[in-house]
């Protein structure tokens, strides 16, 4: 009988949540309004031709490039940053290696590295959820190959400074590091203009969220001029749909509105975060456009604050089974509008269900 490799079959099998998303979609750390009217007008000038092409990822590589301010030589378009993920696994990871990551973090590290056989070693976070540094260090072996760090991390939304990121990559200099900025225009710190310190650094960027074009996957992964060929051996020369790249180059243009977004999404999470510390609700000062608040003390709690909220068509994410995250749920921000519709439910529901104030965050 045909079986798939052993690795494969003890993957824990993530399911999103995607089905009957009706309502506001404050769940996925999605821009909650779409991309900007230059790309849906690039969508509607689009021919049948252009969808007949194979697409060619160069000449956009090149623009999103100059765009960032690195060479072509440093840089490849994923299908969104899981593909870029995926690849660095497959680069980098044999069975038997070991693979790093600091818990509570994005569940796709750990599926795409023990997929590659690869064992992954998971790291609790410090008190508030803050990298420990130590902790990573200490735990790096002859055997590590691939660490991989969201910053600002998700789903707690904290940064992490850029000297302690490359202090983690000089402790590990035979293994791959990730640093995942998907939400880097939320937070503005990067680690990109230090990247040339340490030529095992990666870095990813994505144009699914601030940007609005999660329906698109299309992605960055920026890494040292001689360790890119090897990445690009692994990946599909027709990795990024014809779609998306036509579209990039007027999202990227489009600075106006990435800007006035990200103006907005901040202002609506320091709203939410005014209202839960005046309710009392504990929650963790975010770098991202989500906020994590613990609502209760177990994963009944957080459902049940969850299932209120969609019924008043306001999504938002229970976080109850990632590490330290009990009773936890994850807020998406977005513009004024939308955040004035989540703090109505929220009063809402938080009287419905009685929720006591001044939980603890720990």
């Amino acid at each position: 009988m045909l079986k798939p490799r052993a690795a494969v079959s003890a993957i824990p099998a993530y399911h999103p949540p995607l089905a009957g998303r009706a309502g506001l979609r404050l769940d996925f750390n999605e821009n909650t309004v779409g991309g900007s009217a230059r790309v849906l007008d690039r969508l509607r000038s689009l021919t049948a031709e252009d969808l007949a092409r194979y697409p060619e990822r160069q000449p956009i590589e090149a623009a999103v490039a100059n765009f960032l301010g690195v060479s072509d030589s440093e840089l490849l378009l994923t299908n969104g940053v899981d593909e870029a993920i995926h690849l660095l696994c497959q680069t980098y990871l044999a069975p038997g290696d070991e693979a790093l990551i600091v818990v509570p973090t994005y569940s796709m590290y750990r599926i795409y590295m023990s997929a590659a056989g690869a064992q992954v070693i998971n790291i609790p976070a410090d008190n508030d959820f803050q990298l420990p540094i130590k902790a990573v260090c200490d735990r790096i072996t002859t055997r590590a190959r691939l660490i991989a760090i969201a910053n600002p991390n998700n789903p707690t939304g904290t940064f992490t400074p850029p000297e302690q990121l490359l202090e983690i990559a000089r402790c590990a200099p035979s293994a791959a590091i990730l640093i995942d900025e998907a939400y880097f225009e939320f937070c503005g710190k990067t680690l990109l203009p230090r990247r040339g310190e340490c030529p095992n650094v990666f870095i990813t960027r994505t144009f699914s969220k601030a940007y609005g074009l999660a329906g698109l996957r299309i992605g960055v992964l920026i890494g040292h001029a001689e360790q890119m060929p090897s990445l690009r051996r692994v990946c599909s020369p027709y990795n990024v749909n014809a779609v998306a790249l036509a579209c990039l180059p007027e999202a990227l243009a489009d600075q106006n509105y990435i800007e006035q977004y990200v103006t907005e999404t901040l202002q609506s999470r320091t709203r939410l975060e005014s209202v839960l510390t005046t309710r009392g609700i504990a929650f963790w000062p975010s770098q991202a456009n989500f906020v994590l608040a613990r609502i209760g003390s177990t994963k009944s709690d957080s459902q049940a604050f969850v299932d209120q909220m969609r019924r008043r068509g306001i999504l938002v994410r229970d976080r109850s089974s990632d590490h330290a995250c009990e009773g936890c749920v994850r807020f998406t921000l977005g513009t004024a509008e939308h955040t004035n519709r989540l703090l109505a439910a929220l009063d809402e529901v938080l009287e419905e269900l009685s929720i006591p104030q001044g939980a603890s965050r720990s």
